[in-house]
């Protein structure tokens, strides 16, 4: 018997040709890595700060970051005019500012999935109302509307979570409403109602798998924009309140300092411009690797 001159083929499922095409992008896979580096800071943060956020070194004013001639390997990233350490402030700002963004676009993308699903499946008036509804709130910028719902609520970092969510749950809706819209209008929906099929199998075997980039890619824009709006409110003073290290009240505490001591407001802007870039990476990547897999 000769041995088989062709090996089996291996059928890869739709997930691992996506990965596959992921990994092929190299700009994807640095933005991969890094954003599971800033997931995993954001998770140990707390736990591994070389200071109190609140301790003062009285002796360490303004101490420039390691690498300078003035600097000390005590304090890597410097500190700040109250003498507290800059990378403890950072670390555990990554929890207040990416963690929070994360958090609310969750919470966003449940709840706009779900009622845009609704919104998409249904007919007649209830779909007309619904878009014409979301047209209407999507027309305010969500920073403009996350600031005004912060001034209804009140200051703080908890009431900002609120508002961003709420900003971007109609986004979501809107996404999600289009896509379901459109694919419920294709031959294999309509052939699958007219066979009997019931509307909870459709979706969930039919319409969903086919809606997946248009979430990933709502969700990577979503989280890019909470990152930005929660840091903007922040400097605008209407979220975290001092001495809560969040980024963005960071670089609003030390943009007085921008001459005398260009790190503190440095560090701060280049996280928030680190972790929205790494989050952009990702998800043009895999919207990338979801239309090689499509073609």
């Amino acid at each position: 018997m000769q041995d088989n001159l062709y090996p089996e083929l291996k059928i890869l499922s739709p997930l691992e040709q996506t990965w596959a095409s992921f990994r092929r992008n190299p700009l994807a896979m640095v933005g991969f890595w890094s954003l599971l580096a800033l997931l995993a800071l954001t998770c140990i943060g707390p736990w591994v700060l070389p200071y109190g956020i609140d301790q003062q070194h009285s002796n360490a004013l303004l101490m420039p970051p390691s690498w300078s001639s003035k600097g000390s390997i005590d304090f890597f990233l410097g500190t700040d005019d109250l003498g507290r350490d800059i990378l403890s402030r950072l670390l555990l700002g990554a929890r207040l500012t990416f963690g929070s963004a994360l958090l609310a676009v969750i919470i966003a993308l449940l709840a706009g999935t779900a009622i845009g699903i609704l919104g998409g499946m249904s007919r007649g008036l209830k779909s007309s109302v619904l878009h014409h509804l979301l047209d209407t709130i999507l027309s305010i910028p969500s920073l403009l509307l996350a600031i005004i719902m912060v001034a209804i609520l009140g200051p703080g970092l908890g009431n900002t979570l609120i508002a961003i969510t709420l900003a971007l749950i109609p986004q979501f809706i809107r996404a999600t409403y289009h896509a379901v819209h459109a694919e419920m209008q294709k031959e294999y929906i309509i052939a699958s109602q007219l066979d009997g099929s019931p509307r909870l199998r459709i979706m969930r075997l039919a319409v969903l798998p086919n809606i997946v980039d248009t979430l990933v890619t709502q969700t990577t824009r979503a989280l890019s924009a909470a990152i930005l709006d929660i840091a903007a409110v922040g400097f605008l003073g209407l979220g975290a309140q001092s001495p809560q290290p969040e980024w963005g009240a960071m670089l609003a505490e030390s943009s007085d300092l921008v001459y005398l001591a260009p790190w503190t407001v440095t560090l701060p802007g280049v996280a928030i411009f680190f972790s929205v870039l790494v989050t952009n990476l990702v998800g043009e990547g895999i919207r990338e690797a979801l239309k090689e897999g499509d073609d």
